[in-house]
């Protein structure tokens, strides 16, 4: 008779090395999953979620060791298992599938060869039984047309197929445990509705369990049985879904569920009457692409979009990704040219601009990108990268450096923050220091582009608030570019929802999200994972 449980990790602890901010990164751990159940664990990035699915999966990185406890698959003890067991039970028993699948696939070796690999690896079939049965696993993710797929290439898949090509490896020889980290974090909202279902379908079909991990409350809700709350490396609260959600115990679960932005819109603040600081009319950006067979194809990013954001709002850009958005952001702040069309600051067309005459014109927006590391050099101290901009606007040296010292204490940051490196700053620290940047030239329009997308809960709320705050002190217009409906509704005045290159619909928040009028807006918002519950409290406060 097989046990109840699939996983019982009993007080697991996993040491650092010498020098962290703490001595563990996981310690005295102990849950179970149980057949057929999906238990969530979910924190702040560091809280050790994905140390525990690595030591679980006998893949931990060598600076990490586990030092004492028990993970018990199905009635074995992996701790101490030698490298050979743990890759015979790696893809039989249990599998995992990651964050991001294009790191996760071979580029070079298509997706048929790559889901077949588990089969030849942990099997004796036959290449003709193998491939049937890639055929069968692929037609269970719900690819279409397998016979065809499986002669491609990752490039070739969207984001969502690629990632049901790891489930279906990660499902080919039908394992009792399945560990998913961050697996639908990267994805659209109707994607990533897609995939949680399919594993909810998959979990129900095969009789596994699934250990899902994540920091978004809103999969939380839609997905799990049970929820083991993570900080600092401890399990602070475990219960069941509805336990955890509808009356959290510790201070901890309380803040980050208090932090999750409401999917129904914060009560409008009163229309902004100022001027219009952008005016976009009729952009189209054209891309000319060539084909497998050398064929010079066109692919439309955008078609006709036309914009009107004004000084003192939050105008609101969401839609799926390829749906033209960050084109869109692009095309204004001239970083691409556009194929046709006018964009126009303050009265003035710059989508012909060049030379010094658009260079000036940069000066009046600036862009704030998803990645905060990768915008900041790491060989310039923040106050370098602070005061380059207004120096090369011919702003003297002193005044440069009294506004990055102001600016900084403005986005609450301490004034020796100016003398270190973006290393040694957090992620929601390091995109404070990248809007403190963007602030130092004193733009009108300030475009976020996926700007709190991947910080976590908490940390996105208190850089929404600091963006309201600065949109109130500047009198700043803010074109804000995300896929997250849930801040979406909590910080835009006006929304506008892209797709394939086209808005197909505009108007203030609440109407929008309230009363869409497009089959695309509401399949947008129906999809929100987690809609059913009622989370946290409005980011952007109504009062003005």
């Amino acid at each position: 008779m097989l046990p109840p449980n699939v996983l019982s990790v009993r007080a697991l602890t996993v040491a650092l090395p010498r020098g962290a901010d703490r001595r563990n990164a996981v310690e005295s751990v102990s849950f179970d999953v149980g057949r057929g159940e999906i238990v969530c664990i979910v924190g702040e990035s560091g809280s050790g979620k994905s140390v525990i699915a690595h030591t679980v999966m006998g893949l931990l990185p060598p600076a990490l060791k586990a030092t004492g406890g028990q993970i018990i698959l199905e009635s074995e003890e992996l701790l101490g298992a030698s490298g050979k067991r743990l890759r015979e039970l790696r893809g039989s028993r249990m599998s995992m599938i990651f964050q991001e699948p294009m790191t996760a696939l071979n580029p070079v070796v298509n997706i048929g060869r790559q889901i077949a690999e588990v089969l030849s690896v942990h099997t004796d079939m036959q290449p003709r039984d193998r491939q049937a049965r890639v055929l069968e696993v692929m037609e269970a993710v719900n690819l279409p047309d397998p016979e065809r797929l499986v002669e491609t290439y990752p490039h070739q898949l969207s984001g969502g197929q690629r990632q049901r090509v790891m489930i279906a490896a990660a499902l080919a020889l039908e394992p009792s445990l399945l560990i998913a980290d961050e697996p639908t974090t990267a994805l659209d909202v109707t994607t990533q509705a897609q995939i949680l279902q399919l594993i909810k379908d998959l979990r129900k079909r095969l009789g596994m369990g699934v250990l899902f991990i994540t920091h978004d409350f809103g999969v939380v809700a839609e997905i799990a049985d049970r929820v083991a709350v993570m900080q600092r490396g401890r399990i602070v609260e475990l219960g069941t879904t509805r336990e955890v959600l509808r009356k959290p115990s510790h201070p901890y679960t309380k803040m980050l569920i208090a932090s999750v932005p409401s999917l129904r819109p914060r009560s409008p603040r009163t229309a902004s009457s100022g001027r219009p600081v952008l005016s976009l009319r009729e952009v189209s950006k054209t891309y000319n692409s060539t084909s497998l067979f050398g064929r010079r194809e066109p692919v439309i990013a955008l078609q006709g979009v036309t914009v009107e954001v004004r000084r003192g709002e939050v105008f609101g850009v969401v839609g799926e990704s390829g749906s033209g958005k960050s084109t869109l952001a692009r095309c204004v702040v001239r970083l691409i040219d556009p194929t046709g069309g006018s964009i126009r600051f303050g009265g003035r067309e710059i989508a012909s601009a060049f030379g010094e005459s658009l260079r000036q014109e940069r000066r009046r927006v600036q862009i704030v990108f998803q990645d905060p590391y990768r915008s900041l050099n790491p060989r310039r101290t923040v106050g370098e990268s602070i005061i380059e901009c207004p120096v090369n606007f011919a702003v003297s040296e002193d005044e440069a450096w009294a506004r990055a010292r102001e600016l900084i204490r403005i986005v609450g940051l301490d004034q020796k923050a100016l003398q270190r490196y973006p290393h040694e700053f957090s992620g929601g620290q390091r995109q404070r220091i990248c809007i403190a940047r963007a602030l130092s030239v004193q733009p009108e329009l300030l475009i976020a582009d996926e700007a709190v997308s991947a910080l976590d809960v908490s940390v996105q709320a208190q850089v929404l608030r600091l963006l309201d705050d600065i949109r109130k002190r500047f009198d700043l217009a803010i074109l804000f570019i995300t896929h997250d409906l849930r801040v979406a509704a909590q910080v835009c005045d006006r929304v506008a929802v892209m797709h394939q290159g086209r808005i197909v619909e505009e108007g203030p928040t609440a109407d929008v999200f309230n009363t869409p009028r497009e089959p695309y807006t509401r399949q947008l918002i129906e999809s929100a994972p987690g809609r059913e519950w009622e989370f946290g409290a409005e980011l952007a406060t109504a009062s003005q």
